[in-house]
């Protein structure tokens, strides 16, 4: 999730980063159809490649791009961690389906090849430097932050439930996170096409993890409601509203909750909730129900609204949420305060 939004902050440190990459459209019109190509974990590799090119003969933006790398470095582990760790857990694989077990695994590597990526970067030239290397003990995903509060989640590396109900909350945040960056690529149009592109791989991944709690983690048939459960209360494979404040309300609410600013005017950026309706100053809602959809009722209209739209999140949000797996005191909780 953070490739694009890689770029996006060091175009902001650095504004001629496209001037170093040689020409937007010469070096990202191949990248922007790369998500056809290759297997979504080798997208990064290529970007590698590309930024070492750009950077190689620059000197007085490099400590500032690699102060945004190391960052950027930082949230993969954050993810990476989390899935070597629960699925090196019997605990949490022997409650899965064998489907579900092998799509964790495919999500875990695309996690850990984007580690493997930005130390590349980080480590060989111009760089040249030592990558941000947080130890797995720096991370708490119970969110007791080392125990600094009462858990979150105390069994979230025990119980195949909790375990998918963090990664959905997870991956819900890194697919707000990723779209915040969309504003600033508006002028990048051919940048803005490669970060949709990848944006569509991993809020389908976020899609997957709720089809696992839906159909229960122990149902290969994901798309099912497991026995227990209600088509009307089960996770959808799309946030719905605020998602009733998704996998654990009262804990998770800040994952579909607004930004900062919340609010603004169509010349300012702001970050809505997942259950805005106003798109483009039009009221989508009211949209719906002028055009008397069969079978959409008034009373659903604002549901399927907020359906249609994903909302971005600024980084400030995303951090604090991310601060509830770092335990305090950390170099890790420094770097994401």
């Amino acid at each position: 999730m953070n490739i694009l939004n890689l770029l996006s902050d060091i175009e902001k440190v650095d504004p001629e980063v496209y001037d170093r990459l040689d020409s937007r459209r010469r070096v990202f019109q191949h990248l922007s159809g790369l998500g056809g190509k290759l297997a979504a974990a080798a997208v990064p590799l290529a970007l590698g490649a590309v930024l070492n090119k750009a950077y190689a003969g620059a000197t007085a933006t490099q400590a500032t791009v690699l102060e945004v790398l190391n960052y950027a470095l930082l949230l993969e582990h954050l993810e990476a961690n989390f899935y070597n760790l629960g699925m090196g857990n019997t605990a949490i694989t022997g409650g899965l389906s064998a489907n579900n077990v092998k799509a964790l695994n495919t999500i875990k590597a695309d996690e850990n090849n984007h580690v493997v990526f930005l130390r590349g970067v980080i480590s060989a030239a111009p760089f040249s430097s030592t990558p941000v290397n947080p130890a797995v003990s720096d991370f708490d995903y119970t969110g007791a932050q080392g125990g600094a509060r009462a858990a979150l989640f105390p069994d979230v590396l025990s119980n195949p439930a909790t375990f998918l109900a963090v990664a959905q909350a997870l991956e819900d945040t890194g697919v707000r996170a990723y779209k915040g960056s969309a504003t600033d690529l508006m002028t990048n149009k051919t940048v803005l096409e490669a970060a949709l592109n990848i944006h569509s791989v991993e809020a389908r991944h976020a899609a997957r993890l709720r089809t696992m709690r839906r159909g229960g983690a122990l149902n290969d048939r994901a798309s099912l409601v497991v026995a227990s459960g209600s088509a009307s209360t089960s996770p959808k494979s799309w946030v719905r509203g605020r998602d009733a404040n998704g996998p654990a309300p009262g804990k998770t609410d800040a994952v579909y909750g607004p930004g900062m600013p919340a609010t603004g005017t169509a010349t300012t950026i702001f970050f809505p909730a997942e259950d805005n309706v106003m798109q483009a100053t039009a009221n989508i809602t009211t949209l719906l129900n002028s055009a008397a959809i069969e079978g959409l009722t008034a009373a659903n209209a604002a549901l399927a609204a907020s359906e249609a739209f994903d909302e971005p999140l600024d980084m400030a949000t995303v951090k604090a949420i991310a601060r509830n797996f770092v335990k305090t005191g950390t170099p890790t909780f420094a770097l994401l305060s």
